[in-house]
C-alpha cells in the first residue's frame, strides 16, 4: 500500500514537471507575430519552362517588422535553409522540390547563417530564383507563395507565410527566344536600365532584337504605351484592374516575341544606322534607316522612335515607320 502511494506520488510529481519543461519551451519560443513576408516579381518578364539558368523565375522577397520590438531572425547562408516555395495549378497539385534542395536537406552538413535585427518599421529584401527550388517543367498557370523559416529550416514550425501570387508560364517560343535574364558575369545582379542617351537606348535595342536577347529588348521598352496604341487594347487597358494590366503587359510581350503583332518594330534588320537625334530634357525623337534582306529583294525603311524620360531612364513608347522601297 505504501509502495502504490510512493508511485503515485512519484507519477504527479513527473507529470508537472514535464508540464514546467513544456511551459519553459513555450516561453523560449521567439515571437514573430509582428514580423510578416511579402514577395512580388522582380524585374517581370515572360516566363517559360525550363532550367533555373535558361529561364529564371525571379522573386523579390521583404521581410518586415509591424511591431515596436525588434525583431530578430536567422537567415541561412543557402536560402535553402531559410524558406521554401510553394506552387499550385489550378487543380490544386503542388509542384514538386528540386533534386538539389532535397539532398541539401537530407544530407548532414554545416549550416551557416546571419542573425538580423529589424527596428520598428524597417525592412530587409533579398532576390531569389524560384527554380532553385520548384520544377517548372509545364506551362500553365500557378498560384505561388513562400514559407519563410525565421529559426531555418530544422525549426520549420515556426513559419511565416508571404502573400500569393500569380504565376503564369508560357509555352516556349523557340529556343532562339529563351527567357534569359541577362546577369553580371561576377554576381547574381539583374542588369537595370541605365542612364543612356535615347541613341543609344534604340541602338541598344535593336542590336538585342538581332539577338533575340528579349529581356535585353524590353529593358527600354515602354510596353504599356505600346499596348495602348491599339484603341480596343487601350480602352480595356484603362478600366482593368491592377493585376489584369499585369497580364496584359506579358501577353502582349509574347505576342511581339512571336511576331504575332507589331510586326514592324520586332522585324530583324539586316543592319541599321541612325539618321537623326533631337531631345529636350523629357522627350525626344531618333530617326533609324534600317535594311531588311530577303531571299529576292532586300529593302529600306525609316523608323522613328519616339522616347520619353522617366526617373532619369529614357524609353520607347512609340514609333512610325516609312517604306523607303526595295532592291
Amino acid at each position: 500500500m505504501k509502495i502504490r502511494k510512493l508511485l503515485s506520488i512519484i507519477s504527479v510529481l513527473f507529470v508537472f514537471g514535464q508540464m514546467a519543461i513544456f511551459a519553459e519551451d513555450q516561453s523560449s519560443v521567439p515571437d514573430y507575430s509582428n514580423a510578416s513576408v511579402a514577395i512580388k516579381y522582380y524585374n517581370r518578364s515572360v516566363y517559360y519552362p525550363g532550367s533555373a539558368d535558361e529561364s529564371p523565375v525571379f522573386v523579390h522577397i521583404t521581410i518586415k517588422n509591424n511591431g515596436a520590438e525588434t525583431l530578430r531572425f536567422k537567415l541561412a547562408d543557402d536560402r535553402s535553409f531559410s524558406m521554401d516555395f510553394n506552387a499550385y495549378t489550378v487543380k490544386n497539385s503542388r509542384l514538386e522540390q528540386t533534386a538539389n534542395i532535397i539532398e541539401k536537406r537530407t544530407t548532414n552538413q554545416t549550416v551557416y547563417f546571419r542573425e538580423l535585427a529589424l527596428e520598428q518599421g524597417e525592412e530587409y529584401s533579398f532576390v531569389e530564383n524560384v527554380k532553385d527550388f520548384l520544377k517548372i517543367e509545364e506551362p500553365s498557370v500557378y498560384y505561388l507563395e513562400l514559407f519563410f523559416y525565421p529559426e531555418l529550416y530544422k525549426s520549420k514550425y515556426l513559419t511565416l507565410k508571404s502573400n500569393r501570387l500569380t504565376l503564369e508560364v508560357r509555352p516556349s517560343p523557340s529556343a532562339a527566344s529563351s527567357n534569359f535574364v541577362p546577369v553580371k558575369n561576377e554576381s547574381v545582379e539583374l542588369l537595370k536600365p541605365q542612364d543612356i542617351s535615347p541613341d543609344k537606348v534604340v541602338e541598344q535595342t535593336i542590336i538585342a532584337r538581332q539577338k533575340s536577347l528579349w529581356d535585353q529588348y524590353f529593358l527600354y521598352m515602354d510596353v504599356e504605351s505600346l499596348i495602348q496604341r491599339n484603341p480596343s487594347l487601350k480602352k480595356k487597358y484603362i478600366t482593368v484592374s491592377a493585376e489584369e494590366r499585369t497580364r496584359m503587359i506579358q501577353s502582349f510581350k509574347g505576342d511581339l516575341m512571336q511576331a504575332r503583332i507589331e510586326n514592324d518594330i520586332v522585324a530583324v534588320p539586316e543592319s541599321f544606322q541612325i539618321e537623326k537625334t533631337t531631345y529636350s530634357p523629357t522627350e525626344g525623337s531618333v530617326t533609324v534607316i534600317e535594311w531588311f534582306k530577303y531571299p529576292n529583294f532586300s529593302e529600306k525603311k525609316r523608323y522613328t522612335y519616339k522616347v520619353w524620360q522617366r526617373e532619369g531612364i529614357w524609353k520607347i513608347y512609340d514609333y512610325t515607320v516609312v517604306n523607303l522601297g526595295t532592291e
